[in-house]
């Protein structure tokens, strides 16, 4: 039987929403609040390739709608395509946010399916832990490959559901339950969510949490699917610490059919 619910924690954080999500394809930065405030996320992911936390001067800032005494961001390295360009950009975070060690790695092998290049992670995963980052690794769903990246020292592994912007929910969801039961770090699912169920089912897997971005951001209305979100995280959570009833091929009635009272 399950424990009652603890908070998440990656590396010397803590965190009660179990719910991430990202800043990109928001229509502004007004929206882009609105929704993870509606989220009760409490890490956001913000890329910095595409987005100015100050790099840019004299352009808007999201740390203006995103500050970071109200959450944790979460900088990774969408866009970089290679281990120095990662690493780079790592770099650059932790200089902009003041010695932030809490980073995202992200490298993507093409544009067409934005799938990991994972010979170029591993590569910069192993960097960057010596260069005493705390990595939350972006890796396909191959269980092997999250215990290599475990091993390394990354303090969590997110496997993704799907393509990254695909919504097509999870999709292999036994491999997602392997890298699940053996890994000693935080498990994420990360990319391909596209509505709240699915972000229940990878809850009800076992998953430590999920980050999103373009199912909240591309919804119709993104405060109210950000919403949403926050409580299918939250069911999902539930659900797998209650534990659920075995699946069975044949009916079982509800009532007992025994000692019925006769008409």
């Amino acid at each position: 039987m399950q424990n009652a619910d603890t908070a998440l924690k990656i590396a010397d954080y803590q965190f009660q929403s179990r719910l991430l999500v990202g800043t990109g394809k928001y229509a502004d930065f007004a929206e882009t609040r609105a929704a993870t405030l509606a989220s009760g996320a409490e890490i956001v992911t913000v890329a910095l390739r595409r987005t100015n936390i100050g790099q840019e001067q004299g352009q808007e800032n999201l740390l203006d709608y995103i500050p970071t005494d109200e959450f944790t961001l979460l900088p990774n390295t969408a866009g970089c395509f290679n281990c120095e360009d990662a690493v780079r950009v790592c770099q650059l975070a932790r200089e902009l946010l003041d010695g932030h060690k809490l980073v995202k790695l992200e490298v993507l092998a093409d544009q067409k399916t934005l799938f990991p290049d994972i010979i170029e992670t591993v590569k910069a995963a192993e960097i960057l832990v010596k260069d005493d980052f705390d990595v939350m690794v972006y890796t396909n769903d191959d269980p092997i490959i999250a215990q290599r990246l475990e091993a390394i020292g990354c303090v969590a592994v997110m496997p993704l559901a799907a393509p990254i912007g695909s919504g097509l929910g999870i999709q292999n969801k036994y491999n997602l339950m392997t890298i699940v039961e053996n890994a000693q770090v935080p498990v994420l699912v990360d990319a391909g969510v596209g509505t709240a169920s699915d972000a229940a089912i990878a809850m009800e897997l076992g998953c430590d949490g999920v980050l999103m971005n373009t199912a909240i951001a591309q919804a119709q209305n993104p405060i109210m699917m950000a919403a949403a979100m926050q409580h299918a995280i939250h069911a999902g959570r539930l659900a797998y610490l209650a534990g659920r009833m075995p699946k069975r091929r044949f009916a079982s009635a509800s009532s007992p059919l025994e000692d019925t009272i006769s008409s």
